[in-house]
């Protein structure tokens, strides 16, 4: 084997290898894993509210808020809209009675256009359709945020962009005839970023924004 033949074996080799332990790698956090296995233990059933979304959802004592145990968390802290259609099974299964749907903030760092976010919520719409067509969808807008604190900057400094993907997510919820709910009108301040009494960091939610988000969506329960 000539020295220049060997150099090419290596190189191809070195390739592979590098390709094989990239396919090999998580496609979502490891907190990712661990609720999401949670979740596909724990039983949903017909008479369940379930709400889904990434960690403001998460962060949320829901069957608390709402003294009531058939309400429950699915929320996962990172989850995208992938994220969420990828671990719908393990929840639409079950043929919950009502979802409530807030997903998205975080496509937004990986400067996912505004109908491109709209269209991963619209197949977990179609999805949640087509396996449990009795459950009553509410899709949420999204949160406004603010670059107030310099936290979650690489979310917050897309402040100016979230009235358009709320837009975008309307539309789904009128093509889909799937309930709307605004968030976003609430919690924003009038330059356009959320009210810093409903944060500490300029992304997630203190108690008081909770308490605001039971208000607005108790109608809907």
């Amino acid at each position: 084997m000539t020295k220049k033949t060997f150099l090419l074996l290596f190189t191809w080799l070195t390739a592979v290898t590098l390709y094989a332990q990239q396919d090999k790698s998580p496609k979502y956090s490891t907190y990712y894993y661990q609720r999401a296995s949670l979740f596909e233990s724990l039983p949903v059933t017909s008479e369940d509210i379930i709400f889904i979304g990434n960690s403001i959802t998460d962060g949320g004592e829901w069957h608390e808020l709402f003294n009531n145990p058939h309400v429950k968390n699915r929320g996962i802290s990172g989850d995208t809209t992938q994220g969420v259609f990828d671990r719908l099974d393990a929840i639409v299964n079950g043929q919950p009675a009502k979802i409530f749907l807030m997903i998205g903030i975080n496509n937004v760092p990986q400067n996912e256009p505004a109908d491109t976010i709209a269209a991963g919520i619209r197949l977990i719409v179609q999805k949640i359709k087509q396996v449990s067509p009795e459950t009553q969808i509410y899709v949420q807008s999204l949160l406004p945020v603010t670059t107030y604190y310099n936290k979650f900057y690489e979310h917050t400094c897309h402040w100016k962009e979230i009235p358009e993907i709320n837009q975008k997510i309307k539309t789904v919820t009128e093509k889909e005839q799937v309930q709307y709910i605004d968030l976003f009108s609430h919690f924003v301040d009038a330059e356009g970023q959320m009210q810093k009494q409903y944060t500490n960091d300029g992304l997630h939610l203190l108690g008081k924004g909770y308490l605001l988000w039971k208000e607005i969506i108790t109608p809907y329960l």
